[in-house]
């Protein structure tokens, strides 16, 4: 893939940053040793972040806005092809949807595949989901108005933690928010679109991702909750929001989603942005376009809230 399909307000962004560590193994479990140090975000004036440890994974990040918000609260999930990244990476992001919207914000850390493979760290966001449930009083949170949301791996264990919750918990998430969502191991498993070379997650990366969660990419089974897209009945499922580019390598998953969701009776809005590559929100923030599907991304979540 040439950074020409690239849409021209991105292209800045990823002159620099064509492809992720985890196309290359050893370089990523060269990564993985190294002590991962990210820095507090600086919250914004009138606003607090706060550190809440518990569990295997290490807890949650807690960002509220000046004057507590609105009651209602975004249970989010990092990216990372399930084997890099922490709640840290995402400080700004989580900072400015608390702020923009005028809500709780909670981050979950999960432990990292191939050291803690499925069912691990779904396992630690939905210790997350229970935390939020069992202290929302104590943030000033509505239990009942509650989203959950991630971008790339944590998209898709945002699509996984929503089944799982529908199938074991009492209280529902009132929407699912998804960033170019990791939904389906299959696409790791095609070989065909190893040529490609998708800008940034290409499916060498995938493959690596999907095969260190699962253990294999494509398998003929697999457990339940482990791959959202494997999910043979979507009903009852909360309202979706599915953003991604129509050059990311998960599209064509994402917009397979979409359909079986409103297939099944669950409102779901699908936004595609043209020349679009993966994680584009976050690495070409500042851009007019990123700016723009952004802005419909919270105006879609806010009405969900409440």
């Amino acid at each position: 893939m040439k950074l020409s399909e690239v849409n021209p307000e991105l292209r800045r962004a990823y002159w620099f940053m064509r492809t992720t560590p985890a196309s290359s193994p050893a370089l990523l479990r060269l990564l993985q040793r190294l002590p991962l140090q990210i820095p507090d975000g600086r919250a914004p004036a009138g606003m607090t972040l706060e550190k809440v440890r518990f569990g295997n994974a290490g807890g949650v990040r807690v960002y509220t806005p000046a004057g507590g918000g609105s009651g209602a609260a975004l249970l989010w999930i990092h990216g990372g092809g399930f084997v890099m990244g922490s709640a840290a990476q995402d400080d700004r992001a989580c900072f400015a949807t608390a702020q923009e919207l005028g809500v709780v914000v909670v981050s979950a850390e999960y432990r990292l595949a191939p050291e803690h493979p499925f069912p691990l760290p779904l396992d630690d966001c939905l210790d997350a989901w229970d935390w939020l449930q069992e202290n929302a009083a104590a943030h000033g949170i509505d239990p009942e108005r509650v989203a959950v949301g991630g971008q790339s791996a944590g998209g898709g264990l945002a699509a996984a933690l929503v089944q799982r919750i529908h199938d074991e918990r009492g209280t529902q998430p009132v929407a699912q928010w998804l960033f170019c969502p990791m939904l389906d191991d299959r696409t790791a498993a095609n070989r065909e679109l190893d040529a490609v070379r998708h800008i940034l997650w290409n499916n060498r990366s995938n493959r690596t991702g999907w095969s260190a969660y699962l253990g294999t990419a494509g398998a003929s089974e697999v457990p339940d909750h482990a791959v959202p897209s494997r999910r043979p009945d979507l009903t009852g499922l909360p309202p979706a929001w599915i953003g991604t580019g129509d050059i990311d390598l998960f599209h064509d998953e994402n917009k397979a989603y979409a359909e079986r969701l409103t297939a099944d009776g669950v409102p779901t809005t699908f936004d595609v942005v043209p020349g679009g590559p993966h994680a584009f929100e976050s690495l070409g923030a500042e851009a007019e376009v990123s700016v723009a599907y952004l802005g419909r991304a919270h105006r879609w979540l806010r009405e969900r809230l409440g």
